[in-house]
C-alpha cells in the first residue's frame, strides 16, 4: 500500500487538489516560485528556527538527474572525466531548470586543476583495500576485500599498525604542491567524512565474515574496530596539521555514510560500529552544537537507541525509519528525509505528496525536517516532480 492510500481523508483530498491544478497547467505544479525561494533560504538556515516560514526542501535535482531529463543514455564515466562535456550538459539542464523550478541547478564553470591539491590516499587504502570501477557507463565504485580469514585480518592489522600514516598517505609531490598552493592561498584538504565503521569492514573484510567475527571472535572484531578509528584519528591529524590547523583551530564536524550497519544488531553495533563514532566525534566534534552526522539509507531503525547516545545532530536514513521514530530518539537532529528515492525516480506524483504530508504531520511541532530522499537523489527524477514538492510545501508546508 502506498503513502497515499495510508492518508486521511482529508489529506487524501489535499493531494488530489494539487495534482489537479498542475494538470489543468500543463503539467507544472502552482508555485510562486520568487517566493518559494526567499522562504526556502529563511528555512534552511536553520530547520528548527521558530520564526521560519516553511519547511527546507532538501530534494533539489543533481547531476544525476540531468540524463533522464534530457533524453541521453547515463553516463557517469564521462561526466566525472570529460570537464567540457559535463559543463556543456549542466548548461543544457540548467536551461530547464530555470523554466521550471526558477533556479540553475547545476555549476557551469569548471575547477581550476592549477587549484587542486594533490589526493592523499584513503583510509581503504591503508587497510590494502582496492577501489575498482565496475559496471560500465552507468556503474560505480566498488571496494574489494582485503582479507578473507581471522588470520589473514590479523595479519593485515598488524600490517597496518606498522605503517606510518603521514609518509603513507602523502604523494611524493606534496611538500612541493603544498608550498606552491599555500602561496596562491588555497587551504589544503581535511577529512571529514568516511564511509561508515560497519560498511567499510564488511568492504574490507566481506559481510558474512564480518557477522561471524562479532559473534565468533568479539576479541578480534575489537582490534579491527580500535585499528580502524586510530588510522581515521591520524589521517584527520596530518591533514588538519598540513592544512595549518591545530587541535584548538581544526573546524568542528563528522560526518559517516555506514549503510551496513543495518546487518549489525544492536549488541554488534555497540561492540564494533559505535566506539569509532563515539572517538571520532569526541575529538572532532565534542559540542552539543557541532555537526554529528549519520547517511545510512537502510533498515536500520534498530540502532537509533544507540545513536541517540552520540547525540547526531543530522540524520539521512533508509525510508522505512519513520520521521516519528528519529525525532523520538533524536530530538535535535535536522531530518534529512524521509521521502523514499523510488517514488521520487519514479514520478508517483500522488505518493511524493502524500509522503510529504505525512513526514510533516511528525514533525510539525517539533520541526527539525528537511524534506529531501531517504537516500540518494536518483536519475529518474525529475523537474516537474521538485516543482510538485515545492508546490506542496508552499500550499501544505508553512509553519
Amino acid at each position: 500500500m502506498g503513502a497515499y492510500e495510508q492518508l486521511s481523508t482529508d489529506n487524501r483530498q489535499k493531494v488530489d487538489s494539487l495534482l489537479a491544478e498542475m494538470r489543468a497547467n500543463d503539467g507544472l505544479a502552482p508555485v510562486d516560485l520568487e517566493q518559494f525561494w526567499a522562504d526556502q533560504e529563511a528555512a534552511k538556515a536553520d530547520p528548527f528556527g521558530r520564526d521560519i516560514p516553511q519547511v527546507p526542501l532538501g530534494a533539489i535535482c543533481n547531476w544525476e538527474c540531468a540524463f533522464t531529463e534530457l533524453g541521453i543514455e547515463q553516463d557517469w564515466q564521462r561526466y566525472n572525466n570529460d570537464p567540457d562535456w559535463a559543463i556543456g550538459l549542466n548548461k543544457r539542464y540548467n536551461d530547464i531548470s530555470e523554466k521550471i523550478v526558477g533556479r540553475r541547478l547545476l555549476r557551469e564553470a569548471k575547477p581550476d586543476p592549477e587549484l587542486a591539491w594533490p589526493r592523499p590516499k584513503a583510509l581503504h587504502d591503508v587497510f590494502e583495500g582496492r577501489n575498482v570501477w565496475e559496471g560500465g557507463k552507468a556503474g560505480s565504485w566498488w571496494l574489494k576485500q582485503a582479507a578473507n580469514t581471522p588470520d589473514e585480518l590479523r595479519a593485515l592489522l598488524g600490517r597496518v599498525d606498522d605503517r606510518d600514516i603521514r609518509s603513507f598517505i602523502l604523494p611524493e609531490n606534496w611538500d612541493a604542491e603544498k608550498a606552491r598552493l599555500t602561496a596562491l592561498g588555497v587551504k589544503g584538504p581535511r577529512y571529514r567524512h568516511q564511509r561508515g565503521p560497519c560498511t567499510f569492514a564488511t568492504s574490507i573484510y566481506g559481510t558474512e565474515n564480518m557477522i561471524f567475527l562479532c559473534m565468533d571472535e568479539p576479541d578480534l572484531a575489537e582490534r579491527f574496530s580500535r585499528t580502524i578509528l586510530r588510522v581515521m584519528l591520524d589521517i584527520a591529524r596530518v591533514l588538519d596539521e598540513e592544512a595549518g590547523y591545530t587541535p584548538e583551530t581544526a573546524p568542528r564536524g563528522f560526518s559517516f555514510a555506514d549503510d551496513n550497519c543495518c546487518l549489525f544488531n544492536p549488541a554488534m553495533y555497540e561492540l564494533f560500529g559505535l566506539p569509532v563514532l563515539e572517538g571520532m566525534f569526541a575529538r572532532y566534534c565534542p559540542d552539543p552544537a557541532d555537526s554529528r552526522y549519520q547517511h545510512s539509507d537502510s533498515a536500520m531503525g534498530h540502532l537509533l537507541p544507540l545513536l541517540a547516545r552520540v547525540g547526531l545532530t543530522g540524520t539521512n536514513f533508509g525510508p522505512t525509519v519513520t520521521v516519528g521514530e528519529i525525532r523520538r530518539h533524536l530530538p535535535r537532529a535536522v531530518i534529512d528525509g524521509q521521502l523514499a528515492p523510488f517514488t521520487f525516480c519514479r514520478n508517483e506524483e500522488a505518493n511524493m505528496v502524500a509522503e510529504f504530508l505525512r513526514d510533516f504531520g511528525q514533525t510539525r511541532e517539533a520541526r527539525g525536517l528537511n524534506f529531501t530522499t531517504a537516500g540518494s537523489i536518483n536519475n529518474g527524477s525529475r523537474l516537474t516532480g521538485m516543482r510538485l514538492l515545492m508546490a506542496a510545501i508552499q500550499r501544505y508546508g508553512r509553519y
